[in-house]
C-alpha cells in the first residue's frame, strides 16, 4: 500500500506547522494579505490545516467548496500564483522534497478554476 502525502509529511501536526508558516508569509505579502484583513486567523489556520490534510489523503473535509469559499474575493491569476509560491516555499522550509512539492502544487493547480474570478 502506498503511503499518502499526509502520512509522508508527518500528519496533522506537521501540516499545521506548514500552514502557520504559509499564512505568516501571506500576511507579509501586500499583494495578497488584504484578502485576510477581516479573517479570524485562528479559525482560518484550523480550516486550512483540515483542508490540506484532506487534499493530501488525511482526514475527511467538511468545509465549503472552493468556489463557495472564494465567492466575492475576485482573486486574479497573480494572486493565485503568489499564494502557490508561498505554499511551495513553506513546504520547502519543512524539508518537503521537490517531487512532493510538485505533486501538492498540481493538486492546488487543479482548483484554479474554482478559485479565480469569483
Amino acid at each position: 500500500m502506498e503511503t499518502s502525502l499526509y502520512e509522508k509529511l508527518g500528519g496533522k501536526d506537521t501540516i499545521g506547522k506548514v500552514v502557520e508558516e504559509f499564512y505568516k508569509r501571506i500576511m507579509e505579502d501586500e499583494s495578497v494579505n488584504h484578502f485576510f484583513r477581516d479573517t479570524d486567523m485562528a479559525k482560518q489556520l484550523r480550516h486550512q490545516t483540515a483542508f490540506i490534510s484532506y487534499a493530501l489523503g488525511g482526514a475527511p473535509y467538511t468545509g465549503r467548496s472552493m468556489a463557495a469559499a472564494h465567492t466575492g474575493l475576485n482573486l486574479q491569476p497573480e494572486h493565485f500564483d503568489n499564494i502557490v509560491s508561498h505554499l511551495k516555499n513553506s513546504l520547502a522550509q519543512f524539508g518537503v522534497t521537490g517531487d512532493d512539492i510538485r505533486e501538492i502544487t498540481e493538486k492546488v493547480e487543479s482548483l484554479r478554476g474554482d478559485i479565480l474570478y469569483k
